[in-house]
């Protein structure tokens, strides 16, 4: 617009529309908004708080928690060392043929979580190659811990990678560039440029992948029926005694499961808002 001139008033009816498509936006997102946490808005108001005590104080009520937690720690710890460094080659286009990389870790995540408990079952069963090797030594992958830890891998670690990726991708490399001219190793550029900068990427990345393996049951199941973790016993419960028994189980995957990805989505949005400032 040339200089002096003002812009356009808007004519009544103009801010008539303006304002009643606003009034109809906020509406349509507040419906969809209540209809995503209509699950939760369920549970809270169907709970008595009576049968929480009563169901969390019985005798072992609090293993299947325990059991959750540590599987999903040593979960944690996994794919952070061994998922990291894909995520990363991933984004810097590191690796011959990307696309396939890229497709394989698709394939793997709109994999159903049931066929993954049913392939696991042929890839480290008890009569498979690695399910012997594993024989030699006193450990079976299946209904064990550690078969509920790789359940829990599979379920979770395509959310990380592609999560990852996305947080290294956020990076500009002429950073990495600059840093590695100034003499830095490659080592020393990833902690002192590379990771602070993904941190708030890698953090959301990261919170996905525990809840996705707090939550895991699909592959679980099949694979790793025993120990219970709190989907299983979720499960359990409510083939045994009914839905009533069953839901302050849920409470307690929910409480356990969504702060960190909550903590991480905030931690990340304040990040990207002092960026764009």
């Amino acid at each position: 617009m040339p200089p002096g001139r003002r812009r356009p008033s808007r004519t009544p009816l103009a801010r008539r529309w303006h304002s009643a498509s606003g009034l109809a936006g906020l509406a349509g997102s507040g419906i969809v908004w209540i209809a995503l946490l209509g699950p939760v808005i369920a549970l809270l108001m169907h709970l008595s708080w009576s049968s929480v005590v009563s169901s969390l104080t019985a005798p072992g009520a609090w293993q299947p928690l325990l059991i959750s937690l540590e599987s999903g720690l040593v979960t944690l710890a996994v794919l952070v060392v061994f998922c990291t460094p894909l995520a990363w080659a991933l984004s810097r286009d590191a690796l011959p043929w990307p696309r396939v990389w890229e497709a394989g870790l698709l394939a793997t995540l709109l994999l159903p979580p049931l066929v993954i408990g049913l392939l696991l079952i042929f890839m480290i069963g008890p009569f498979t190659f690695i399910g012997q090797a594993l024989g030699h030594f006193n450990i079976s992958a299946v209904n064990t811990f550690l078969a509920l830890v790789i359940a829990e891998i599979y379920e979770s670690a395509p959310y990380y990678v592609l999560g990852a990726q996305a947080a290294f991708a956020s990076v500009d490399p002429r950073l990495e560039q600059q840093a590695a001219l100034l003499g830095d190793r490659p080592f020393v550029v990833f902690r002192r440029v590379t990771a602070p900068l993904a941190a708030p990427g890698l953090a959301m990345a990261l919170a996905t992948a525990w809840a996705r393996a707090m939550g895991a049951f699909g592959a679980v199941v099949i694979i790793a029926y025993h120990p219970y973790g709190l989907p299983l016993q979720i499960w359990t419960t409510l083939q045994e005694t009914g839905l009533s028994s069953a839901l302050p189980f849920a409470l307690v995957l929910l409480v356990v499961a969504l702060p960190l990805p909550i903590a991480a989505y905030v931690w990340s949005a304040r990040a990207r808002s002092r960026r764009r400032g």
